[in-house]
């Protein structure tokens, strides 16, 4: 709760442009793979794009081409661009990532608290 910080949606026209952040917050050692979900009214959350620590990427077929995943490992931030929007990636758009804080040898997984996206004309 409150560990991963999300802004950037918003109500974008069809082919339009957003940039999403979630920031994670407190004292951390390392910060693991960090993952973007969607989730429309009635549907499952769906895993959007994924990066490791070591900048590996991967992207749902929906959106490959389109949507960019990038980390700040400085700002412990994970980014996802999204551009060429079309209405069927209007949802709510989560952040997860898998944290290991300063002091400890634990890892644990959080979740951002959603940030809604919305493409319509």
């Amino acid at each position: 709760q409150g560990q991963l910080v999300e802004s950037g949606g918003g109500l974008v026209q069809p082919g339009g442009s957003l940039r999403l952040s979630c920031a994670a917050s407190g004292s951390i050692r390392s910060i693991g793979t960090m993952r973007w979900y969607r989730q429309a009214p009635g549907k499952e959350r769906d895993v959007v794009a994924t990066i490791t620590n070591g900048g590996i990427t991967n992207y749902a077929d929906s959106v490959k081409g389109r949507f960019t995943i990038s980390r700040d490992n400085v700002k412990n931030t994970v980014y996802l661009q999204m551009n060429s929007l079309k209405p069927e990636d209007t949802a709510v758009y989560y952040c997860n990532a898998d944290l290991s804080r300063s002091g400890t040898m634990t890892w644990n997984n959080y979740w951002g608290q959603g940030t809604q996206v919305t493409v319509s004309s």
